[in-house]
């Protein structure tokens, strides 16, 4: 069961992005320095290199500093699935940039790249992380998006869960959420 998500990951990915592009949003979407926005997304990831797996809640908090860049915290709450182990937990809190491109202000899909950094923590055990970032949000309404996102998270150190070294590169992490910007 645990193998499952990861086996299925493709088509759910794909289902989602067809599914955010063929939702009717509807006014201007147009973001503004001052405005703010609110995010909570689910996902997964299969670490790489390893046989651990993680289920993921993210929420996040971001400011737009112009209409093209968003800087922002990210706090992610994951449950580690490890083979012939004992499941665990950890966390993360990562300050984000978000770069929209542009010539889309009025547009309903608002695709975007970025870069993270912050730390990885456990009950035994914290490391540094890094990464980059690509994404789109599709507005439902003039405030409210759906949020599909890539990241991926280098380690700067191997993070030890519950007596395994996870020696695995990093992180492939994928969340589907939903989102509120207001002024």
């Amino acid at each position: 069961m645990r193998k499952w998500y990861l086996k299925n990951s493709g088509f759910f990915i794909i289902l989602a992005l067809f599914t955010a592009m063929m939702v009717p949003a509807a006014g201007s979407t147009a973001e503004a320095q001052g405005d703010k926005d609110i995010m909570l997304s689910g996902g997964f990831f299969h670490s790489q290199g390893s046989e651990t797996g993680t289920a993921t809640l993210d929420l996040a908090f971001g400011y737009y500093t112009s209409e093209c860049f968003e800087i922002g915290i990210r706090q992610t709450l994951n449950y580690i699935f490890i083979d012939d182990e004992d499941d665990v937990w950890s966390a993360s809190t990562h300050p984000f940039i978000n770069y929209y491109f542009t010539g889309m202000s009025k547009d309903t899909f608002r695709p975007f790249i970025g870069a993270f950094a912050g730390a990885v923590y456990n009950e035994d055990d914290a490391t540094g992380s890094i990464g980059p970032a690509a994404g789109f949000k599709s507005f439902m309404g003039e405030n409210a998006y759906l949020l599909c996102q890539y990241r991926y998270e280098w380690y700067f150190n191997d993070l030890e869960v519950a007596d395994v070294t996870d020696t695995s590169d990093g992180n492939h992490v994928v969340t589907l959420g939903i989102g509120f910007q207001w002024q």
